[in-house]
């Protein structure tokens, strides 16, 4: 079994004799001038604040999936900072933390679990391109009902996202008829996503900084002709149905394929009429 290595302390200030009981001459005498000058008045203590609320986002964040040491590197804080907020310190005879400065209170709620936004955007993102949810499940390593159930949710665990972000990219550049999904299940997909207003990859490629964003609203007169393009691009090599057949499928009239076409080109052709 291997024990934690305590790092050795700093002899530049006077946390060395505070924490680590350091005995060196120059430190004592540095510790002891400091208390002196705090007891006249010289130097006054920094402000502190409640310990509580931080505690209480600290137990959030667990909630989230976060732990105390990744909470700890995103703040950029040792961890038994964030440990001495949940916990007393029995080999010191301490309860848990009361107070804390105003800069360590200022990191730690800094540090946001991830919220769903991003993760349901990915997944609607991947039905819009004919991934049936089921799949995306399977590829991603989650259970359908998770996928399910995640809707209802405002964060999600890091590893879960991590997991819908490695699907994410790998899928959305594979066709899902080619890819073991039943053509009828992939353009149930599409049409769902159709109905639901749901962008497409392409679309948040367009807007990289937006799909974390729950303030971002996607503009749906431009998200539709891009779904039209994508979907009649489909019906086409996919269905071998040329422009006509494919918006009859659609239930739309030509022109609007060809301008959804030269207005979200993949290659040449799409831009020819």
């Amino acid at each position: 079994m291997t024990t934690a290595v305590r790092k050795p302390p700093t002899h530049d200030n006077t946390t060395c004799v505070k924490w680590h009981n350091c005995h060196l001459p120059g430190c004592r005498d540095r510790y002891n001038a400091r208390r002196r000058a705090m007891r006249s008045g010289a130097i006054q203590p920094r402000p502190l604040v409640d310990a509580e609320p931080i505690r209480q986002h600290i137990l959030a964040l667990q909630e989230a999936g976060l732990a105390p040491t990744r909470i700890a590197r995103i703040a950029g804080l040792p961890h038994t900072t964030i440990v001495n907020f949940l916990r007393a310190q029995a080999s010191r005879g301490r309860g848990r933390k009361q107070q804390t400065t105003p800069e360590t209170a200022a990191k730690i709620l800094a540090v946001r679990a991830l919220t769903t936004i991003g993760t349901i955007r990915r997944i609607q993102a991947l039905i819009a391109v004919g991934w049936p949810a089921r799949q995306i499940a399977k590829r991603a390593g989650v259970s359908a009902r998770w996928l399910v159930e995640v809707r209802d949710t405002s964060t999600i665990n890091l590893v879960t996202a991590e997991k819908i972000n490695a699907a994410y990219g790998e899928l959305r550049h594979l066709k899902p008829e080619k890819n073991g999904v039943w053509p009828g299940h992939a353009t149930r997909a599409r049409e769902r996503a159709a109905a639901n207003r749901w962008p497409t990859p392409r679309y948040w490629d367009q807007h990289p900084d937006a799909i974390e964003d729950p303030h971002f609203e996607p503009e749906y007169k431009k998200l539709r002709a891009q779904i039209l393009a994508e979907e009649a691009r489909w019906l086409m090599t996919a269905g071998g149905l040329d422009r006509d057949q494919a918006a009859a499928r659609l239930g739309i009239a030509r022109f609007t394929i060809d301008r959804a076409l030269r207005e979200h080109p993949q290659d040449e052709m799409d831009v020819a009429a």
